[in-house]
């Protein structure tokens, strides 16, 4: 019930209130928290954080044909 010296918080919405905040809060800080994480993502494959090693690219170029065995291993041996 609302009462006119206390308004709605008095008559037992303080409650209410409370919950709203704290689920307001936490969207708050999930929000900043995601924003941190995708922006970490997003910069470090900007910069090449994903990208392969020489050691991955040799291995494909084997795998795809595009070098013989006597090469890779070759090349292999210069990469170690």
């Amino acid at each position: 019930m609302w009462h006119p010296d206390c308004g709605w918080a008095g008559s037992g919405w303080w409650w209410v209130m409370m919950v709203f905040m704290a689920i307001f809060w936490i969207a708050v800080i999930g929000g900043v928290i995601w924003l941190i994480v995708w922006l970490a993502n997003r910069t470090r494959t900007a910069t090449g954080g994903g990208r392969e090693s020489p050691l991955d690219i040799l291995k494909r170029r084997y795998a795809s044909g595009e070098i013989s065995r006597e090469e890779y291993e070759r090349m292999k041996e210069e990469l170690s």
